[in-house]
């Protein structure tokens, strides 16, 4: 009977033990839910963000319309009005005297269908007394005949072609005199032979030859601003004369069939009408860049400033590269790179002044330290920084709670709060 009784005092004894683990449990389990609740609804009051620091670059740019000022020599014969055949391609580079195009002669086409004509005839007669041009020198033109009409396929440059194509001619109207010479029907070679060359003799006397003044690029886009838009006296080229212009961004000059013009190939120049800080303050000399509509970018000088009023200025930029890619055009959208600046690339939201010194926080394990930081260069939402050496920190006033050194993956905390601040003293 009081076995009975000791073992329903330590089942009740259990149970109690047991009930008060069950509260126990239920207690902590309430206790991280609060606290867990709390951290984020602080969380979302006062969110903390925070950021790794990266190496970076930034840079100072502003997006400008220019005008394109070239040194440039219009090229025009008398016969323009026939037409004109290029012989230099578009955008090449010119020597002095080199031909660049010709115009056509007077009735060419009706001579070069009648040369055409008499060179099936030629060409007819050769192969049909064939047996008879067993020469030496016959072969020889045939091979080399043969290897210029292999070697045309590999060319694309229009003045290679042309020549190559006069070559295969004279190598042609060669084996048809030697066959006028050896075949039983010479005399009717012979004729057709002179008949053509009296043709040929009447075309080229006709056509007009046009070489380069000077040397530079050839270009064909001729818009009749090649006198109005040069480096001769860059202070008429204020706001109001380019605006009188009335040109289109963008616009592709069309190619000329009667005239061509030399570009200098050394130097050109953009003019530009703005209004910020930067071409504000800019002066004659200064080096920047600029970003060409192809992508590539130029170094640059400032040659010419007209101040317009006293928010804006025009500027005339001179540049050495990127010449033969804007012979398309006269006006194009392009930007002026004012500075660039590459290192550790912090959010200027993390950054912090006080005493005119620049501070960021870094965190680290949950602490919180004050880094002073050397502001390099600072765009709209962004900054370069670096850190202050030994010598330079010495000359400073700054507490001994202050650290000297942001890194490569430092995490920082990004519009640090007072309390933050506060913390790492």
């Amino acid at each position: 009977m009081k076995k009975r009784i000791d073992e329903q005092k330590n089942i009740k004894k259990q149970k109690k033990l047991n009930n008060f683990k069950l509260v126990l449990i239920a207690s902590i389990l309430i206790i991280i839910i609060i606290y867990v609740i709390a951290s984020i609804t602080n969380l979302i009051i006062n969110p903390t963000n925070t950021v790794i620091v990266k190496k970076g670059k930034i840079s100072k740019e502003e997006t400008d319309n220019g005008y394109i000022i070239r040194d440039e020599v219009v090229v025009k014969g008398e016969n323009y009005k026939n037409g004109m055949e290029q012989i230099a391609d578009e955008g090449s580079k010119i020597a002095k005297g080199e031909s660049i195009f010709r115009y056509y002669s007077n009735g060419e086409e009706g001579l070069l269908e009648k040369i055409k004509r008499l060179d099936l005839k030629i060409q007819e007669a050769i192969e049909n007394n064939n047996n008879d041009l067993l020469s030496g020198d016959t072969k020889l033109l045939d091979s080399q005949i043969s290897a210029k009409l292999m070697n045309i396929n590999e060319l694309n440059n229009i003045q290679s072609i042309q020549e190559l194509k006069k070559e295969i001619n004279n190598y042609i109207t060669k084996k048809a005199k030697i066959a006028g010479e050896l075949s039983p029907s010479g005399s009717y070679l012979k004729k057709l032979i002179d008949e053509r060359s009296g043709y040929e003799n009447e075309l080229n006397s006709g056509s007009e030859y046009i070489t380069s003044p000077i040397s530079g690029i050839i270009s064909y886009r001729v818009d009749g601003l090649e006198e109005t838009l040069t480096p001769n006296g860059f202070a008429k080229y204020d706001k109001d004369f380019l605006s009188k212009l009335n040109l289109k961004t963008g616009q592709i000059i069309s190619t000329s069939n009667e005239t061509g013009k030399i570009v200098n190939n050394f130097i050109c120049y953009i003019a530009c009408t703005s209004r910020t800080p930067e071409a504000n303050s800019a002066n004659v000399g200064d080096k920047v860049s600029i970003l060409l509509p192809s992508g590539k970018v130029v170094k640059a000088t400032i040659e010419y400033i007209t101040r317009e009023n006293d928010s804006e200025v025009t500027l005339i930029f001179s540049f050495t590269q990127g010449i033969e890619e804007l012979l398309l055009y006269r006006k194009i959208i392009f930007n002026i790179i004012w500075w660039d600046s590459s290192g550790f690339k912090v959010p200027n939201t993390a950054i912090i002044t006080e005493n005119n010194l620049n501070y960021v926080i870094r965190t680290k394990a949950g602490y919180l330290e004050k880094v002073l930081i050397k502001l390099v260069k600072q765009e709209d939402d962004y900054s370069i920084v670096t850190n202050y050496s030994t010598s330079e920190i010495d000359e400073l006033e700054i507490s001994e709670n202050v650290k000297n050194g942001i890194m490569l993956y430092d995490e920082l905390i990004v519009e640090p709060t007072e309390e933050q601040i506060q913390e790492t003293k």
